[in-house]
């Protein structure tokens, strides 16, 4: 196959224009020509005036190796696609099925390969199905009356599938596995753009959909998933786990938040548990930890959804071609004076800020787009990294490997607080002057869920406020605007990433034998894609020791 790296097109050009690029750049024929597939597109904005996509584009012809001498071009080579392939080394048998905890993207990865595979696996997760759970999400966004078992947090998909649905990752895919996870979610009815976009998305619409149709996938092929059930105790005995408990509650005896008696305690034999719990699993991290699985603080990041009007964004970047182009998002990033950096992440354009909340009388707050981005608002994460210096700066501190949790959960006690159930919304001309707002300016908060308006000082410590006014104010220099007085904060993200890691060794078990931490919850991924990755990464693990 032959790869033409740094194809520049003009942003309106056709599809028979690109063909004529290819058959132009090696010298060719369309007869000679077998297949054209695009690689990767990305958009060069350098020249405002002139902006192109770039491709790498995968030609298949005939005489490749003749086409690339000939043509003598740096940006032309011969390549050999690298496939995903992994095989089962096993010979030991497993008791029981294995049991995977979590239906976020690790826990379904995993899942999926071991049905894939005639491991039959069970997987247990403690919200519930997606479309049941898009409309408890739905109904809490209304009425604040929150599930704290399904939610934005919990639930089949996980956290991602509530947010901009982003599949870019900074790690390198040296054995096929991102392309692998990329052509999963294809064939189970993502977009096949995502295959070739340098920032490919999905979006919340069309994720929902594509992990129904994985569910079905895994029970087609020997799996078993029980929604409503969640993990409640592990029975450890000699150092090795042979047993789990899970609660399982009747829905329909589910009221006004509440888990009644028909909720029931159900004991299930196990000797290979993966741990796919997501960053959010605040109740299971602590039985596992008096169940003594070792663990460890992590520093994460920490701070406030900052919005703007999409335009401001997009024409920033792409000057007046912005109408022709998808919605633009930004990165920035800031050495602050005090030392502390600052930056955006997980930025939503064309998004929606969320009440993220999984935790009574406590909020949080995150971002989501669709798969069109059509919102009027770009919306980020304007964050500040934080470590166990910080965790024993808050009230009654106590040093344990919990510590990072015990912080989100007092900082978002205070937001809950200071927006009295709502999410404490203000504009950063207010922030700067440090009052409560009492009305909004030219931008409008899209907000998903109930919002208020406040003073988010009562709900961050002043170093981080400071910080994040210093990077605001610095960002600006980037993007005109971005200080806008009227720009909306909400208060508070403090969920980017797991605020701990449960350790693992070369085998992926714990020093609990046979429970497997897995995914962004566990401390080994951040986002869809490197935690679907962990998740195929634990699978590996357990088909090298056990056989079907």
């Amino acid at each position: 196959m032959i790869r033409i790296n740094q194809l520049k097109l003009s942003i309106n050009h056709t599809e028979k224009e690109l063909r004529e690029a290819v058959y132009k750049k090696l010298r060719v024929t369309p007869d000679i020509i077998q297949s054209i597939t695009i690689r990767k597109q990305s958009i060069d904005a350098r020249k405002k005036t002139e902006i192109k996509y770039i491709y790498a584009i995968d030609v298949v012809a005939k005489e490749e190796s003749k086409i690339v001498k000939r043509v003598k071009d740096a940006n032309v080579a011969l390549v050999t696609e690298s496939e995903y392939s992994f095989t089962i080394q096993g010979h030991d048998s497993l008791k029981e099925r294995p049991i995977v905890v979590g239906s976020g993207p690790a826990g379904l990865f995993c899942t999926y390969f071991l049905a894939k595979n005639g491991y039959q696996p069970i997987l247990i997760e403690r919200g519930q199905a997606v479309e049941e759970r898009i409309k408890t999400v739905d109904q809490f966004w209304l009425d604040s009356c929150l599930d704290t078992e399904s939610n934005v947090q919990f639930g089949e998909g996980g956290a991602g599938t509530f947010s901009d649905g982003k599949l870019n990752t900074m790690v390198k895919d040296t054995t096929g596995r991102i392309r692998q996870v990329l052509k999963v979610l294809v064939e189970h009815g993502a977009p096949e753009e995502i295959l070739y976009k340098n920032k490919p998305h999905i979006g919340t619409d069309v994720l929902s959909t594509v992990v129904k149709n994985i569910r079905e996938d895994i029970k087609a092929c020997g799996g078993t998933i029980y929604f409503d059930t969640k993990l409640t105790d592990v029975l450890i005995e000699n150092g090795v786990v042979t047993e789990i408990e899970v609660t399982k509650r009747n829905r329909s005896k589910f009221i006004d938040g509440v888990i009644n008696s028909d909720s029931f305690i159900e004991k299930i034999p196990c000797s290979a548990l993966i741990l796919a719990l997501g960053h959010s699993a605040r109740d299971t991290f602590e039985m596992l930890y008096r169940r003594g699985l070792t663990m460890e603080k992590k520093a994460f990041a920490v701070g406030v959804r900052m919005e703007h009007k999409q335009e401001l964004i997009s024409k920033n970047q792409y000057g007046d071609e912005y109408v022709n182009l998808s919605a633009a998002d930004y990165k920035v990033t800031h050495q602050c004076k005090n030392g502390r950096g600052v930056y955006s992440f997980c930025m939503c354009p064309g998004g929606y800020v969320v009440n993220a909340s999984s935790e009574e009388g406590r909020l949080v707050v995150n971002g989501m787009s669709y798969h069109d981005r059509a919102g009027e608002n770009a919306n980020s994460a304007i964050i500040v990294t934080v470590g166990p210096e910080d965790f024993n700066k808050i009230p009654g501190a106590v040093d344990t490997p919990l510590a990072g949790m015990e912080f989100q959960r007092y900082y978002e006690g205070l937001a809950y607080q200071t927006g009295l159930g709502k999410v404490p919304v203000q504009r950063f001309g207010d922030l700067l002057r440090n009052r409560e707002s009492v009305k909004i300016g030219h931008i409008k908060p899209n907000i998903r869920g109930n919002y208020t308006l406040a003073n988010l000082r009562d709900c961050l410590p002043d170093y981080m406020v400071e910080t994040i006014i210093e990077g605001v104010q610095a960002f600006d220099k980037n993007i005109p605007g971005f200080a806008d007085e009227d720009a909306i904060l909400s208060g508070v993200e403090m969920r980017t990433s797991s605020p701990l890691r449960i350790m693992r060794d070369e085998t992926l078990e714990s020093n609990r034998k046979g429970i497997y931490p897995c995914g962004e919850g566990a401390g080994y991924a951040g986002g869809i894609v490197s935690a679907a990755v962990d998740g195929m990464k634990v699978y590996e693990a357990l088909v090298v020791k056990y056989r079907p």
